[in-house]
C-alpha cells in the first residue's frame, strides 16, 4: 500500500470556528500518523502562526510539512530546514503598499521578528489576522521604508466587495509579476510568481519523492482551489466556497463536524484493509 499524504488547509478545514483541532479530529491524524502516513500544513499564514498547530500534531517526529505564505516557503519539520522559499521582488514592495494607500485598504506584511507589519489604515480583518496567528501588530506610516529584508507576502484587507475590485486592480498592475488571488473574501493574497499551493505541492512532490496520486488535500477557500485541482483526491468542506466544492472530488463535512477526520477514515486508515487499498 502506498503512503499517503494528507495536504490540510488551516482555517475553516483543520481548525473549527474557535480556530481549534478538535479531540475526534487530532486523534484521527496522530493514527494516521502513526501508520507512517504524512501530514502537510498547507496555509496562507506566516510559518510562525503554523507552527504551533504543527507542534500539537507532533510534525516534527512523525516527519510532517510545513507550506506557509501559500506555499512560498515549505519547511521539513524534521530538521527544521526550509527546503524551498521564494520571496517578492523588493522593487516592487513600495508599490504594493503605495496603491494601498490609494485605494483605502488595509496591506500588511510580517517582519524577521515574527511581527504583523502595516500601513496607518487598520480595520477589523487585520485583527482578524491578528487573532489567527497570535501575532503583535507594528502599524508605521511608510511600511516599505521599514523593509529592508525579503518578504514572502502580502495581504490586502478590506470588505468583501471592496476586497474583489482590489484582486482585480492588483492584478491588472502586477499579474504579470505577482500572484494575487484571494483566501477569504475579505484577504487579498499578493505572493511572488507562480506560488500557489499547488505550484508548492508539486515542488514538493519533487523534492520529497511524494507522489500526486498519493495526496489528498482538503481545503475550503479561494486559495485551496489550486491544491484541490492538483492532488489526486481534493476534498472540499461542506462549509467551503461554493466554487471551491465545485471543483472538489469529494465533499466532506464541516469543519465544526470533524470533516477532516472523516476524511481519514475514509479514505487513509482504511487503506490499510486490504479491500479499500484502491479506494483512490
Amino acid at each position: 500500500m502506498d503512503k499517503k499524504v494528507l495536504v490540510l488547509d488551516l482555517d475553516g478545514t483543520l481548525t473549527n470556528s474557535e480556530k481549534k483541532i478538535t479531540p475526534e479530529t487530532k486523534a484521527a491524524l496522530m493514527e494516521m500518523q502513526e501508520k507512517g502516513h504524512t501530514v502537510v500544513l498547507a496555509s496562507g499564514r506566516p510559518t510562525a502562526g503554523i507552527t504551533p498547530l504543527a507542534k500539537e500534531l507532533k510534525l516534527k517526529e512523525h516527519g510532517g510539512y510545513i507550506l506557509s505564505f501559500n506555499g512560498g516557503k515549505i519547511t521539513d519539520c524534521s530538521s527544521d530546514e526550509v527546503i524551498y522559499q521564494k520571496t517578492l521582488p523588493p522593487e516592487l514592495v513600495p508599490e504594493l503598499f503605495s496603491l494601498a494607500r490609494k485605494l483605502d485598504i488595509g496591506l500588511l506584511s510580517y517582519d524577521e521578528d515574527n511581527n504583523i507589519i502595516t500601513g496607518m489604515h487598520y480595520d477589523e480583518y487585520i485583527d482578524v489576522e491578528k487573532n489567527i496567528n497570535h501575532l503583535p501588530v507594528k502599524q508605521m506610516e511608510k511600511v516599505e521604508d521599514y523593509v529592508d529584508f525579503p518578504l514572502n507576502k502580502c495581504l490586502g484587507t478590506a470588505e468583501p466587495e471592496m476586497a474583489a475590485e482590489a484582486e482585480k486592480i492588483y492584478a491588472e498592475k502586477f499579474g504579470d509579476k505577482l500572484c494575487i488571488s484571494r483566501s477569504e473574501p475579505f484577504f487579498v493574497e499578493i505572493t511572488p510568481k507562480g506560488i500557489d499551493k499547488a505550484a508548492s505541492l508539486e515542488r514538493f512532490c519533487k523534492m520529497t519523492g511524494n507522489k500526486r496520486k498519493d495526496m489528498i488535500a482538503c481545503g475550503d477557500g479561494f486559495n485551496d482551489l489550486s491544491m484541490i485541482k492538483y492532488a489526486g483526491l481534493g476534498v472540499a468542506m461542506e462549509n467551503a466556497q461554493p466554487v471551491v466544492k465545485d471543483a472538489a472530488d469529494y465533499v466532506t463535512a464541516s469543519n465544526d463536524e470533524d470533516g477532516v477526520a472523516k476524511v481519514i477514515h475514509k479514505f487513509i486508515l482504511k487503506d490499510d484493509v486490504s479491500e479499500n487499498a484502491d479506494i483512490i
